[in-house]
């Protein structure tokens, strides 16, 4: 049986993401919105390290906390003023329906599955092994090229960004 501490954690972390998403669907105001879906990347980074997840973790911190954010931040101070509000739309009925549907799926399947619990031994037997080390050799090994073509590529788009950017604020100000 794992220690109370962590399965506290679970819960709390479980909590915390969970009203993070909802609060993302009850904010008017688009920036809210976003600071909600924030919390809730970390919510669930911090659910990822409650299963030994530490790569996926990171990950989590790093690509959605920080980057798909910092997106979103760009996305909405180029959108005007007016469009800012989180309106409900026409969609809001039918994707409620089949969230719960799919919330239903995957409960069904979460409690007709026979789900094995490891004892005593076992249990340290079958700790998951830490997948940092091993994924950095491989990044830094093998898949460089790899790595380094997707950095550049990103760098390029962060650069069409900038370049955007400034197009769009030199056409405002004439």
């Amino acid at each position: 049986m794992e220690s109370p501490g962590i399965i506290l954690a679970f819960w709390v972390l479980s909590a915390i993401t969970v009203a993070g998403c909802a609060m993302v669907l009850v904010a008017k105001n688009l920036v809210h919105a976003l600071v909600f879906l924030v919390l809730a990347f970390l919510g669930m980074a911090g659910l990822f390290l409650t299963l030994s997840a530490d790569f996926i973790a990171v990950a989590q911190v790093l690509i959605y906390a920080g980057s798909i954010a910092v997106l979103m931040v760009f996305a909405i101070m180029l959108t005007p003023l007016a469009a800012r509000d989180n309106a409900n739309s026409l969609y809001l009925l039918p994707a409620l329906a089949s969230g719960l549907g799919i919330a239903a799926i995957v409960s069904f399947v979460a409690l007709v599955t026979p789900w094995g619990e490891l004892q005593g031994d076992a249990l340290a037997q079958n700790d998951p092994p830490t997948t940092v080390a091993i994924i950095g050799d491989l990044l830094l090994g093998r898949y460089v090229l790899a790595f380094e073509v997707a950095s550049i590529l990103l760098f390029f788009a962060l650069l069409g960004a900038i370049v955007l950017v400034q197009e769009r604020g030199s056409r405002e100000s004439q």
